[in-house]
Order: C-alpha cells, then structure tokens, then sequence
C-alpha cells in the first residue's frame, strides 16, 4: 500500500478511504462551547429558541480559546519525562491499593451460587483497573491525559480520530470489526511515556499494524499537541468477544471517555449501560453525535439531551457533527471537527485542567471500589456461609444416624431375631451355667464342636451378635448417605459438588463395619479380664471363663436397663433369661454388670462415631477440596475501608484549582 506522511517522524498514512456510508448533505450544527474539563462543565448543545439552528459558514472556524482577563496563564503541557508529583498522601494510597489488589486476588469463589460469575468478573475487572490504570495513574499525575474514543460498530471512531489528529493513523472501512486491536496517538513528545508500557501493561506495544487483540499499536502525531493522547478502542458492541471484553478494559483506563454514537445508534442499550458505568465511576465523559442529517439535528440533539440528563449525565459536554463526505484523506472537513479540536488543544495546552480531569476521573475510579469491593466481600462471605451449610447439611445427617445406632442399643431391639435365638439357647440349654466353669466350659466347647461339627452356643451367639450389628451400621450409614445426598442436590453449591457414589455408604463399608464389631468384642472380653483386677471380683470370678461373662456384658448392652429384659424382651426370652441374670448378679454382683455394660456401651458408641465421621468426611472432603477461606470477606472490607480512608487523606479533587473557576466565565460565554 502506497504510504504518505513525514519521513522524520515515521508517521504512515495509508491511501485514502471513506468510511461505509459516504457522509452526504451540508454541514449541521456543532456541539456546544466546550469546557476546559472537570466535573462541573457547560450545559450541553441546546438549539436556539423558537428557531432551527443554522450552519456555520463553510469557511468558519472558532475563535481561538483565551482566558479570562485576570486569569493566570496556563501552565505548559507536562511531558512523559517530567517527574511525577502527586499528593503528599499519595505513597499512602497506593499501598492501600496494592493491599486491596493483593485481596482481591486472594478471594476465590469456588461454590456454584447465584451470582457467583458477576463476582469472578468484577474482581477480575477490579485487578486489570487497578493495573491497568489506577496504579501507574496515581504514581504520575503529571502523565499525558489519556482519552479513550469508544462507541458502537460502524459510528466513525476511527475516521473521527484521524480527523482530530489530522492523519490517517487508524484504520477504516467496510469491514466490521474494522479496530481489531487498539491505536493509540499521541504527540511524537509524549511516546517515552506510552511506550514504557506503565498503563495497560497488559497490551505489547508494537509501531506497525496488527490484528492482535493482546497489542497495542503507538502512533506518534506531529499535530496532536503534548499532553494528550487518543486511544481508538475496538467497538463495544462487537460481535466478536475479544473486542467487546478490550473495550471495556481500554475505557476503564480512560482519564477522558469520548462517546462516539450516530442519529441512528444513539438510544441503543449497549452504550447506555457503559455511559452508566463510566458515570458511576467518577470517569470524566464527552459526547459526540456523528452523522446527523440536518433535517434531524434538532429533535435528535434535544431527545440525546434529554436522556442524558435522565442518566445524571447532563453535564457532559455534547459535540453535534452532522452527515458529510469525507476528503481524499478520509478525514471529515475541518470546520465541523475544529470545535472538538479546539476543546482538547485548549485541555493539553492547560496543565491544570488536565489535572483537574485526572484528578477527578482517578478520584471517582477510587471511590468507586468501596461498593465493588463490599459486592465482593458478600460474595465471599456467601461461599462460607454456603459450604458451612453444605457441612452442617452432612453432619445433621450422621448424627442422626448416630442417635438411631444408639436408640436401637437402648431399645433392646438387638435383642430380637437371631441373636434373641442364641441367647435363649445359649440360657436355656443350661450351656451359660455349664460354661461359667472355665476348667469344664472350655473343654467341653471343643468336645462339643467336634462331635456334632456345629459351632459351640456361645461361638453361634457371638456371631448373631456380631452379624446383628454390622447389618444395624450399614442400614445408619446408608440411611445417613441417601440423606446427605439428597440435602446437596436442593443446594445449588451442593449439587455441583455431588458425585454418585456419594449416593452410597463408601464402598468398604461393609468391611469396615465387621471390623468395628470384632474390635469392639475384643475389647469387651478385656474389659472383663480388666474387671480381674478387682479382688472382690477375683475371689468371685477366678473360677469362672471370661468368654461366657463378655457374652452376658454383650447383651446387657442391648437392654434398655442394664441387662434386665424389659416389654418384647421378657415375653420372648422367658423365665430362663430372668434367672440366668440373676445368677450373674449372684456371682458378678449387680453394680459389676451394670458398670461392665455401660462401659461396653460408651465404647461401641465411640466407634461407632468413629465409624460415622468417617463416612461423612467423604462429603466434608468436597467442601474442604474447593478451598472456601473464612478470612476474604473481612480482609477485602478491611482493605476496601483503608483505601477510603487515604482517599479522603490524599484529597485529589481538592488539591488543584478547578478548571471551570478558572475558565467558567469564558466557556458560559
């Protein structure tokens, strides 16, 4: 492509284009006297009473801006290379703001909750603002003013960008996304700055032409005056998502939004809920309202007027450009474009008004990460309240079970079925009495078994009782699981967490279970042989096997009362299971069997609890997995609350002389 421009400067100007819709008809009015900058600026375009507005003549240009009589000169552009100069608190704010960034970044939200995305995405677009601009923004005050161009697809940004700096150095034509990837301008003094990459460090700077949406291309324009720069951003409302998503971040780190919209995009609900944004944001904003037709330019300014002031936004100055052709250069016709021109050589000429439009877009910026943070800090707050409830969700499920493993050991309801069969057998047949002689019991055991090849009675109750058991623990922790199960899936963080198995007790369960039974007879048995110790006990008991007496403590633990049989119990078991305790209470004593019993007791309760944790901790191991914080939510407040407060120490709007109280007379003029 043939190329013209300034050798010395390097400065490309591509062969001339048009932009889609040739500009057609004479020249419509222009925006209003536009202000220095700051948040108090003129009222906006309004047409004459009672009469249309004519156009200026083709060979008009605005008076060139002057101060006020009295009025101090204005100060000269500050350059890139000009050492920054901020507030005296403002290293007290800046490391408020790395404290913030750094708990932002901290804060994960890993539960599925309602409005959990917004969350990730406002943090993730808190972190690129405080990158992207607030940071290297604070540490130089004194920097170019950046003004980002925004609008939607096809409303001339480009074309208005090389207009204002009088070079084609951004792209047009028909092709949509035409901005693929950022072009930023500004004047060959100001490049040092804008290249050392200290805002958006995220872009890679590159001189040429790209179409990649992670670079962003310098372009240095010997007309545009030091102290300024554009930025032309990709459209907000691109069909591709890159685009849209670089848009929003290059007009986050905008000192100046300049909204770009047509007498036909205008109302569009993009814009406006940007222009809301960038308002609730403190961001200092101007608008254009490109190809106007003339017949139109009336009832299009007022209805444009009146929706701005709906939205809080009437004083942000508006420029009207109405419909034209572009010339060989692609360029619009300089006196339709020299008003905004005038306005923004008037702000780079101005150190102090530019200071004034840094100081309050940057002051806005700041104030409004207190809301944000605090959405953020309910957010995590949520996560913790949610997996605390999934837990306790899991927890009320086991101990549930826990209550019914013991009601069904206080009940006597173990003492039904098959081990009520043993028992009475092992009673009945005399075989208690005959074994409690632990010379005679333990030989005839073995007799007995190898006669008959049966188990001996109290090898057979000692498996009822276990098999009683084990089946009593699976039933609890099955029951403990499906209810578990079911509590998550009506949670939403819950349901996202579930997998199948955990539907089921754990897969091992069943072996788990009989080694807990087997753990726990055994330590009956030496519970008993502890019981030894005892010397009254002894004296009465040396004679007696230790097996026969752990079986009689092994069901005294299933009767509600200590071993004496109570309702069902007594009606099944007969007289025999009445005098076979009372012979025990003989031999043993009563508070013997009772305390044997009740220690039995509290140890199968303990592993049983054991038994249950473990099988909640498979659900407790999901919650604890996603990694929810108890600490973000106050260290966001806490680190939200000290940013406010250097804010309010830091004074940034208050501590240069407004714009407006300098210029005000001329531009209400």
């Amino acid at each position: 492509m043939t190329t013209h421009g300034d050798p010395a400067t390097g400065l490309g100007m591509p062969t001339v284009g048009t932009e889609p819709s040739d500009r057609d008809g004479g020249p419509g009015p222009v925006g209003n006297t536009p202000p220095a900058a700051a948040d108090t600026v003129p009222a906006p375009w309004q047409p004459p009473p009672d009469a249309a507005p004519a156009p200026p003549p083709a060979d008009a240009a605005p008076a060139p801006w002057q101060p006020p009589p009295g009025a101090a000169e204005p100060r000269a552009a500050a350059t890139a290379d000009t050492a920054g100069s901020g507030p005296g608190h403002a290293p007290d704010l800046r490391r408020a703001l790395v404290d913030l960034r750094a708990a932002i970044s901290a804060t994960a939200y890993p539960l599925t909750l309602p409005g959990v995305d917004e969350a990730r995405r406002v943090g993730t677009a808190l972190v690129g603002q405080l990158d992207d601009y607030l940071l290297p923004r604070l540490a130089r005050l004194d920097a170019p003013l950046l003004v980002v161009v925004g609008g939607s697809t096809g409303a001339g940004k480009s074309t208005l960008v090389n207009s204002l700096v009088q070079a084609r150095v951004s792209a047009v034509g028909v092709l949509r996304p035409t901005t693929r990837s950022p072009v930023l301008v500004c004047s060959p003094l100001d490049s040092t700055w804008f290249r050392r990459g200290e805002l958006l460090p995220g872009l890679t700077r590159t001189s040429e032409p790209t179409d990649r949406p992670d670079a962003l291309q310098l372009v240095a324009a010997p007309a545009l005056p030091a102290g300024l720069a554009f930025l032309d951003a990709p459209d907000i409302d691109s069909v591709v998502d890159a685009n849209r998503a670089l848009a929003t971040q290059l007009l986050a780190a905008a000192d100046l939004w300049l909204f770009v919209t047509t007498a036909a995009r205008y109302a569009d609900a993009v814009p406006w809920e940007l222009l809301r944004t960038a308002r609730l944001r403190g961001t200092v904003i101007a608008l254009v309202l490109d190809r106007v037709p003339p017949a139109a330019t009336t009832e299009v300014s007022e209805h444009l007027t009146e929706m701005l002031a709906a939205n809080d936004l009437s004083n942000a100055p508006l420029f009207v450009l109405p419909e034209a052709v572009v010339d060989g250069q692609g360029l619009l016709p300089g006196r339709l474009t020299e008003p905004l021109r005038a306005w923004f050589s008037r702000l780079a000429a101005d150190a102090d008004a530019r200071s004034a439009v840094i100081r309050q877009t940057l002051d806005g910026a700041i104030a409004a990460l207190t809301p944000a943070v605090g959405g953020l800090a309910t957010a995590a707050d949520q996560q913790v309240q949610a997996a605390e409830a999934l837990d306790e969700r899991v927890r009320a499920a086991y101990r549930s079970a826990r209550r019914s493993v013991e009601q069904s050991l206080r009940d006597g309801r173990l003492l039904r079925g098959e081990v009520l069969a043993r028992w009475q057998e092992f009673v009945g047949t005399g075989e208690l009495f005959r074994s409690l002689e632990a010379r005679i019991g333990r030989l005839r055991d073995r007799l007995v078994a190898a006669a008959t090849g049966r188990p001996a009675p109290n090898a057979q109750l000692q498996t009822a009782i276990e098999s009683q058991l084990v089946t009593l623990l699976r039933e609890a922790a099955a029951a403990a699981a499906e209810q578990s199960h079911t509590a998550w899936q009506a949670h939403p963080a819950g349901d996202a967490l579930l997998t199948s198995d955990l539907a089921r007790p754990g897969a091992d369960l069943p072996e788990r279970a009989e080694r807990l039974v087997r753990d726990w007879q055994r330590g009956v048995l030496e519970l008993v042989r502890a019981q030894g110790g005892d010397k009254r006990f002894v004296a009465r008991s040396a004679a007696y096997a230790v097996n026969a007496t752990g079986l009689a403590v092994m069901i005294a633990v299933f009767a509600s009362t200590a071993f004496i049989p109570t309702g069902l119990e007594v009606a099944a078991a007969g007289g025999t299971t009445v005098a076979a305790q009372k012979v025990l209470e003989a031999i043993f004593g009563d508070q013997a069997i009772r305390s044997l019993a009740t220690r039995a007791r509290a140890r199968l309760l303990d592993l049983v609890d054991q038994l249950l944790q473990e099988e909640a901790a498979r659900y407790l191991a999901r919650t604890a997995a996603v990694g929810v914080d108890a600490g973000p939510g106050e260290r966001l407040r806490v680190a939200a609350a000290s940013v406010d407060a250097a804010r309010t120490r830091t004074a940034l709007t208050t501590d240069g002389v407004p714009p407006t109280d300098r210029h005000g007379a001329e531009a209400d003029r």
